[in-house]
């Protein structure tokens, strides 16, 4: 094999391997920590405690 097609042949490799990984990251959610959902769910719950009800005075 001469000199330009084997690099040719390697550049191409990684390349394929890159998209490979990159099109295989976008079909995945961001990982959450365990506190990091723990922290959303307590701040969830604060907005739903701290939102007065609604009552329709209008009727």
């Amino acid at each position: 094999m001469n000199r330009k097609k084997k690099v040719k042949q390697t550049l191409l490799k990684q390349a394929k391997k890159a998209r490979a990984k990159k099109a295989s990251n976008s079909s995945k959610p961001r990982y959450i920590s365990k506190a990091e959902r723990a922290e959303q769910e307590a701040q969830a719950q604060a907005n739903v405690e701290s939102t007065p009800p609604e009552t329709d005075s209008e009727q």
